[in-house]
């Protein structure tokens, strides 16, 4: 996973995964999260990957056949609303780095107890947002996080100044209105406004 802002992609189409790839791109972001909740995520992934300088990982894994598919089709990474010990073991198996998610110190524990480095906190703003984070590094130094979900523009940067922050993953960015509407262009827009805060 590299870059401090990840793009959550849901698409309809592997036509416009790949458009709104490009246009992340563009836009100056390295990565994107392409998702299993609709359309044909695994073809998507396969055009994304095939893009230079992007990093393409899997979102919304919930299942060994959901992972091993993604990898195939060229995911570099592998993210989970939740924690599977069966998944985080395949993961491991394969050689796909992969980022378990998690919402209480338990959760977080369980995927650190697994062997994962990196856990997403979902949905970071119902948990608190920064604060929560802010609680759990002393808690867990060892970890870095991932926070997802209610992330935008005006709170990116609040999320992008903790240390544990490894990475921040969004919709807003690619929200799939835009693509069903052909608005790439804002999609870059969009893009180009979170690598400046991440530069800031």
């Amino acid at each position: 996973m590299n870059g401090a802002v990840v793009p959550v992609l849901t698409a309809e189409s592997a036509e416009d995964a790949e458009r709104a790839c490009r246009a992340i791109l563009a836009g100056g972001l390295t990565s994107v999260e392409i998702t299993f909740r609709a359309g044909p995520t695994v073809e998507a992934i396969r055009r994304a990957s095939q893009l230079e300088g992007l990093s393409v990982g899997a979102g919304t894994v919930l299942s060994e056949t959901q992972l091993l598919a993604s990898g195939a089709a060229g995911a570099q990474f592998a993210v989970a609303p939740s924690t599977n010990d069966a998944v985080i073991q395949a993961a491991q198996r394969a050689g796909i780095p992969f980022v378990p998610g998690a919402a209480t110190p338990s959760e977080i524990d369980r995927a650190r107890t697994l062997g994962c480095r990196i856990v997403k906190i979902f949905p970071a703003s119902l948990l608190g947002g920064p604060a929560f984070i802010r609680s759990m590094a002393p808690l867990f130094p060892d970890l870095e996080f991932v926070p997802t979900g209610g992330i935008n523009a005006s709170n990116l940067a609040d999320y992008l100044a903790l240390s544990s922050v490894r990475a921040c993953g969004g919709t807003w960015i690619c929200e799939p209105e835009l693509l069903r509407q052909g608005r790439f262009e804002e999609i870059e827009r969009r893009s180009r406004d979170a690598a400046r805060l991440v530069t800031a």
